[in-house]
């Protein structure tokens, strides 16, 4: 026969143990955050606030392929894509994002969606302050999302660099707007066509418009 396990008994050294733990913090220098006064550094990878990038020129980096949708765990993102036309254009390729939302009530900040991204249209950010009182103000619109201009770009909808294609813009040869660029008037948004007035600046040569051409 199998011999029966003996019952241990509890040591005075267990409960001891436990108290040792406690005991050591009492000594420890406390550590207090004024926040949000002060507010901590977060580190260079940290993942915040999602971010919808654009091309050195101005056209959105997002081809509404809804990758990122289906790699978010949590169902967060929601995305719509549509056709570019000639008179209308907001990315390089045939498509590109025309709605785009993310939930914040429910993304978990994880970054599987932007592992996912094929165009590195979408980064997070280290903007970590996104609470609210409304869950409608969650719901990140692609306006909100979208990176702003930076110099040298011209807001979407506009012509693609003349010359090149969607493939001079993944491999970087595009590196801001072609001198002259104006911004399209967004007919599918209900904007009329007389309304579209924005432009690069003056004609000058680009220091770097085309590498190769």
């Amino acid at each position: 026969m199998a011999e029966e396990p003996k019952e241990t008994k509890p040591g005075f050294q267990n409960p001891v143990a436990g108290f040792a733990v406690t005991f050591k913090a009492m000594f420890k220098k406390r550590l207090t955050e004024q926040y949000p006064e002060q507010q901590k550094t977060t580190a260079p990878r940290f993942h915040g606030r999602h971010q919808l990038n654009r091309h050195p020129d101005g056209l959105e980096k997002c081809v509404g392929c809804e990758l990122c949708a289906w790699a978010c765990p949590a169902d967060a993102i929601y995305v719509e894509g549509a056709d570019n036309t000639d008179e209308e254009r907001y990315s390089p390729g045939e498509r590109y994002g025309r709605v785009y939302q993310i939930n914040y009530a429910r993304c978990i900040l994880c970054g599987l969606c932007i592992e996912a991204c094929p165009t590195r249209a979408l980064t997070m950010t280290n903007e970590f302050e996104l609470a609210d009182s409304s869950r409608a103000n969650l719901i990140y619109t692609k306006e909100q999302l979208l990176a702003g201009l930076e110099e040298g770009m011209v807001d979407s909808p506009h012509a693609i660099y003349p010359g090149t294609d969607e493939q001079d813009y993944y491999r970087g040869l595009v590196t801001e707007a072609a001198p002259g660029t104006e911004q399209q008037p967004a007919v599918s948004k209900g904007e009329a066509p007389q309304e579209g007035a924005a432009s690069s600046g003056p004609a000058e040569p680009a220091s770097g418009e085309v590498i190769g051409r």
